[in-house]
């Protein structure tokens, strides 16, 4: 789904009959609005990460990178978030390719976090409580596509663990009504996304796409894991 504004020209009103009238109105009528996301109380994970010292890195696709970005940006503990592509080519490696279909990417976010401060369990736990549905495929909110689907990109073998046991403990949380569609993928290149995209909630915080989709996970966040929040947004960079 197109995340630009759209707008119309000016609309000039000859003598229309009230025929025309009548079907001008129901043209102009606004389409329904999709609902919601309702954030979601995720399982504590019951295996534990323990990835030792040191800042690490894992990368996550949940539907649009603005969202994923700027929640993660409020947790308490990450360093750096990333919007980018990650899963295909450095030759799609581009909004409007990816938007187009076909390239294997998909909006993803790097977090570079201090596991001593948030482990990853936890960063998993957040992710699919406030930012994205594991039970839709190729898709979040309102935005569809292959590149919009829930993926978890681990960077080491402990992330990898961790991210198997946990995907296995929501299928059998009964949390989710559906079946558990995210999937673990395999660490290929990440490439960031164009500027643009960096910091999209802090730097537009009145887009109607933040407001309407992005803005109530950030407050999701910090309803359900106020010692995880951080009311700093972490700009990268």
């Amino acid at each position: 789904m197109n995340r630009a504004s759209s707008h119309f020209g000016p609309i000039r009103f000859g003598v229309l009959t009230a025929a025309a009238l009548a079907g001008f109105a129901m043209v102009m009528q606004p389409a329904p609005l999709l609902a919601l996301e309702e954030p979601v109380n995720a399982p504590v994970p019951q295996r534990i990460a323990k990835e030792g010292a040191g800042l690490k890195t894992a990368i996550f696709a949940g539907g649009c990178f603005w969202g994923v970005e700027g929640v993660f940006s409020h947790v308490n503990g990450v360093k750096s978030a990333v919007a980018g592509y990650h899963g295909g080519t450095a030759a799609t490696a581009s909004y409007s390719r990816i938007t187009s279909g076909g390239t294997n990417h998909a909006e993803s976010v790097r977090i570079t976090y201090d596991p001593y401060v948030v482990r990853y369990d936890e960063l998993l736990r957040i992710f699919f409580s406030v930012v994205a549905d594991p039970t839709l495929r190729n898709r979040q909110g309102p935005d569809v596509g292959a590149h919009y689907r829930s993926a978890l990109i681990p960077t080491s073998a402990e992330q990898r663990a961790v991210a198997q046991a946990y995907l296995a403990q929501m299928g059998e949380s009964g949390v989710w009504s559906g079946p558990i569609v995210t999937r673990i993928e395999a660490q290929r290149t990440f490439y960031p996304a164009e500027a643009y995209h960096q910091d999209f909630m802090a730097k537009n915080p009145r887009h109607g796409y933040i407001l309407r989709w992005d803005k109530p996970k950030v407050d999701a966040l910090r309803a359900m894991f106020p010692s995880d929040y951080s009311a700093r947004f972490l700009r990268d960079g």
